[in-house]
């Protein structure tokens, strides 16, 4: 997507300098990483591998228990991340930040009631701060979560934002992986399927299709 040509990774490098390696050296086998850009995406990858049972790690979890390989398992995962409300939402963060523009727009932008050294960060703080104070966020219990900061983060690294969500499903594969092998390994493992309670209509007889409304 870059146009840069694809690099085999080193066998001297940690996991996110190879990362770091693989996009930005061209070639070159001499380039060594920034340390500390390599430490800061290792934090980012440790902060993104693995948290509850939320929608990509729920999915890759129902999926594995039907009993299909893991590439199918994975696949339903980041599918399931793709989603603007998922994996997009640090992507989503910083548009939200550029709507804001300026921190004195903040109060106007907490009243409206919307979800929630790059000159953005200091409206990041800020709404962090009035969000934290805020009636409607307090008795939610909405609190800011990593995806508030990633986004700023990456992007102060140089990445796209279209490659956020990529990057957002890196680390979480190690999530995914340890969720299906678990599930695997589990001998009392059975297919999941959600409870729902039904609140329709109690008896329906059928109606021909020519004769419905």
């Amino acid at each position: 997507m870059a146009g840069r040509p694809p690099v085999l990774p080193s066998s001297n490098l940690s996991y996110s300098e190879n990362f770091l390696y693989m996009l930005d050296s061209l070639g070159d086998k001499s380039y060594k990483p920034n340390p500390r850009l390599a430490r800061v995406l290792d934090i980012l990858f440790i902060l993104h591998a693995e948290h509850e049972m939320n929608c990509s790690t729920a999915a890759a979890r129902h999926l594995a228990s039907s009993g299909v390989d893991v590439y199918t398992a994975l696949a339903g995962a980041v599918g399931a991340l793709y989603g603007p409300l998922h994996g997009g939402a640090n992507e989503a963060v910083l548009k939200m930040l550029n709507e804001i523009g300026t921190v004195d727009n903040i109060p106007e932008f907490i009243e409206g009631n919307e979800k929630c050294r790059d000159p953005l960060i200091e409206v990041a703080i800020a709404l962090e701060q009035a969000a934290l104070s805020d009636e409607y966020f307090v008795k939610r219990k909405l609190y800011p979560n990593v995806d508030c900061y990633s986004g700023l983060i990456y992007r102060a690294m140089g990445f796209p934002t279209e490659f956020f969500p990529v990057l957002f499903a890196i680390p979480r594969m190690a999530g995914y992986l340890s969720h299906g092998r678990e599930s695997l390994d589990d001998p009392d493992t059975k297919i999941m399927r959600p409870a729902q309670v039904y609140t329709g209509v109690w008896m329906r007889h059928y109606v021909p299709v020519e004769e419905r409304m």
